[in-house]
């Protein structure tokens, strides 16, 4: 028996390269360009949507 896998894709927002996932990601969930690096997130399932991850800042407790 064989098994395929259906390979999902997007563009990358930073260099428009495809993005390939083996499975449905989940809104929110990270991933990274392997053209440019860039980190993405998942904004939207359906079409399925990247854009440019945000920068995590320092809170120093305030």
């Amino acid at each position: 028996m064989t098994t395929t896998t259906e390979i999902i894709q997007a563009a990358c927002p930073e260099c428009s390269a495809s993005v390939e996932f083996t499975r449905t990601p989940l809104n929110g969930e990270i991933a990274r360009c392997a053209a440019c690096g860039a980190e993405l997130e998942v904004t939207c399932r359906s079409p399925l949507r990247l854009e440019l991850a945000p920068e995590v800042e320092e809170d120093w407790g305030e």
